[in-house]
C-alpha cells in the first residue's frame, strides 16, 4: 500500500498543480488534485511557493487550517464516492447535494463528518467507524 511522508504527499500536491498550470498531462490520481485545488484558490500562491510551505507546520492551536490535509480530504471523499464506499455515501451525498448550495459545499458537510469519524479513532485507539460516518452524513442530508 502506498504511504508516503508528510513531504512526499505534500509534493504530489505541488506537482499536480505546476503540471496542470504548465497545462502537462495529468495522471488520473493529480486529476482528482487538481479538481480539489481549482476550488480552493485560497490554496494557490501556497503551491507556487514550495519552498516555503512544503515543511510549514498548521498547529490547530493557534486557528491554523492545514491545506494539505483539507485537499488530502477532499481527494478522499473523492474517491469514496467513486467507488460509494462505504456502501450508501454516494446515495446520502446526492441526498446533500440538494440541501447545499454547491457540490463543493456538501463535500465540505462530508468532509465535517470524516473528520469526526477520524477524530473519535484517534481518541479512542479503534478503527474508523464507518457506521457512524455514514450516520453523521446522512443527519447532515436530512
Amino acid at each position: 500500500m502506498f504511504n508516503p511522508s508528510r513531504s512526499e504527499a505534500r509534493q504530489f500536491f505541488i506537482d499536480a498543480w505546476r503540471k496542470y498550470r504548465n497545462q502537462e498531462t495529468l495522471t488520473g490520481m493529480e486529476g482528482v488534485v487538481v479538481e480539489a485545488l481549482i476550488a480552493h484558490p485560497e490554496y494557490h500562491r501556497m503551491l507556487e511557493s514550495p519552498d516555503e510551505f512544503l515543511d510549514k507546520d498548521f498547529p490547530p492551536e493557534f486557528g491554523d487550517v492545514n491545506p494539505f490535509l483539507h485537499l488530502s480530504m477532499h481527494v478522499a471523499i473523492a474517491e469514496q464516492l467513486a467507488i460509494d464506499q462505504p456502501p450508501g455515501i454516494t446515495a446520502a451525498f446526492q441526498r446533500l447535494q440538494t440541501k447545499q448550495a454547491s457540490d463543493h459545499e456538501a463535500r465540505h458537510k462530508i468532509m465535517d463528518c470524516l473528520g469526526e469519524m477520524l477524530w473519535q479513532s484517534q481518541r479512542y485507539g479503534g478503527t474508523p467507524n464507518t457506521a457512524n460516518y455514514l450516520a453523521c452524513i446522512n443527519r447532515a442530508s436530512t
